[in-house]
């Protein structure tokens, strides 16, 4: 007989479920030109993605040299809300990401997300990509007065969906940290935006291939 998956799995969004760098590349390009500052690339919005939207204004500004100026920031930061819901064109689930959430809701795991992409952005793109079905529970990075990696937002989740212990699924050294200060086993995606090698992020289980997840996490049962 099959082992019981455990009671929960929290996923991460962005480079762990769905390759949004192509969509979220080009909202910051919009962003950039309005202020007249060379574009970014795609490998460098994949490096910036992980800690927010502030945080990635942030460190764009920083790579195309525009002042640390707190006004400019915050232009900047509307300009970006004010686009993003809509960044949803070139966002597609990773291949068989959408295959293994169907077989641990089966399964009887109970699903939740916790991001730290603002909660209307994580919501639309769970709408447009039809995958909102699998998450009652969902936790964006301004949902809450702390995001990831502080602990608050993660443990949110797992108490809203009930579960006596759950896993965190990710893939950036955000999201192995976010699991280390919640005691919460971490499971890497591989193929996701970490900026450092596999082996340097504290996990139990690293995996490139989705149809490897639901079987390790049986295991765990």
């Amino acid at each position: 007989m099959r082992a019981a998956i455990p009671r929960a799995a929290v996923f991460d969004l962005d480079g762990t479920l769905i390759d949004s760098a192509p969509d979220i590349h080009a909202a910051l390009n919009a962003v950039l030109a309005a202020v007249r500052a060379a574009p970014v690339t795609l490998d460098e919005t994949r490096g910036f993605v992980g800690d927010g939207a502030p945080v990635l204004i942030r460190r764009a500004m920083a790579a195309r040299g525009l002042p640390d100026d707190a006004a400019l920031h915050a232009r900047m930061l509307a300009h970006l809300l004010e686009i993003y819901e809509s960044a949803v064109r070139l966002t597609r689930p990773y291949p068989g990401a959408v295959a293994a959430l169907e077989r641990l809701a089966a399964e009887g795991c109970r699903l939740g997300l916790c991001t730290n992409k603002p909660e209307a952005a994580t919501r639309a793109v769970l709408t447009h990509l039809d995958l909102a079905r699998f998450f009652p529970a969902v936790v964006g990075g301004d949902s809450l007065p702390d995001r990831k990696p502080h602990p608050a937002p993660l443990l949110q989740v797992v108490a809203a969906l009930g579960a006596m212990q759950a896993v965190f699924v990710g893939d950036s050294e955000v999201d192995a940290a976010t699991a280390s200060a919640a005691g919460i086993p971490f499971a890497l995606h591989t193929e996701g935006y970490r900026r450092v090698p596999v082996a340097s992020l504290p996990h139990s289980f690293a995996f490139s291939d989705w149809a490897q997840l639901p079987d390790w996490l049986a295991g765990r049962g």
